[in-house]
């Protein structure tokens, strides 16, 4: 069997501002939610400050019935150096058990961890770098503050 090598590497780090849920409702297979971002910061992992994402875009949330709800993001960052960075994402949220129950009754768990695979394009030539290469958020979605906080980390 071929081992494949590779590396984690922490790039930036990000929160985001979130709508109330609009809650869409069960439709035959599943449930829609739809959240949309209304700011946040993007940073290094030092704590600089880098930028800042639009009150654009927003998350097309599928509740599946075993719990996970799958995310289907798009968003843009807006850099200090004026670059926009067109970022979208799927992953999974884990609702945790009885999450499908809970939000056919309108009930979101506090906190929920979340793995997403984004894939940023950009024209800056600053970032460009972000163009080819494949990234990885680990993350944390805190419903009653309506945010979400990740650490994005580059496959290489």
């Amino acid at each position: 069997m071929t081992q494949f090598t590779f590396e984690l590497k922490h790039v930036f780090s990000y929160s985001a501002t979130l709508s109330a849920p609009e809650i869409i409702g069960p439709v035959p297979d599943d449930i829609r939610v739809n959240f949309y971002v209304t700011g946040g910061d993007v940073w290094l992992p030092d704590g600089t400050k880098i930028g800042k994402l639009k009150p654009v875009g927003g998350d097309w949330l599928t509740i599946r019935r075993d719990n996970q709800g799958v995310l289907d993001v798009r968003a843009t960052a807006q850099m200090n150096d004026g670059a926009l960075l067109y970022v979208t994402y799927n992953g999974l949220v884990d609702l945790g058990e009885g999450g499908y129950d809970n939000l056919r009754s309108g009930k979101l768990p506090e906190t929920a961890q979340i793995r997403a695979a984004p894939r940023v394009l950009t024209s800056s030539p600053t970032f460009a770098w972000l163009n080819t290469h494949q990234l990885f958020n680990v993350g944390e979605v805190n419903f009653p503050k309506g945010s979400v906080a990740y650490d994005v980390h580059a496959i290489q």
